[in-house]
C-alpha cells in the first residue's frame, strides 16, 4: 500500500550533491527525486548549487540548438550564465 503521507527519508548534503546531475537528467527512480526534492526545499547550502547546475544545462540545451558554431559555445555560455545572476 502507498501512503501519500509517509515520510520521504531526508538525504545530507553530501548525498544530494553525489545525485544532483542523475537527478537534473531525469534517470533516478520517484522515491529518490522526492527525497532529492524535500531536500533542496529546506537546505539553503544545496539549492544555489542545484539552480547553478540546472541554468547552466538548461543554458547549454539552449545554445546549442540556437548555433552551429559549438567553438564559441564557451563564450556565449558563459555570457548567458552571466546574464542569469552567475559570477564567471
Amino acid at each position: 500500500m502507498n501512503d501519500t503521507n509517509e515520510m520521504t527519508p531526508m538525504l545530507d548534503c553530501q548525498a544530494v550533491m553525489r545525485q544532483l546531475w542523475d537527478f537534473l537528467d531525469g534517470e533516478l527512480a520517484p522515491d529518490h527525486v522526492a527525497s532529492i526534492e524535500a531536500h533542496l526545499k529546506m537546505c539553503s547550502r544545496c539549492y544555489p548549487q542545484f539552480e547553478f547546475e540546472r541554468t547552466f544545462l538548461d543554458q547549454v540545451g539552449k545554445l546549442r540548438r540556437e548555433h552551429s558554431d559549438l567553438a564559441g559555445l564557451r563564450t556565449r555560455l558563459v555570457d548567458s550564465l552571466k546574464a542569469h545572476g552567475f559570477a564567471a
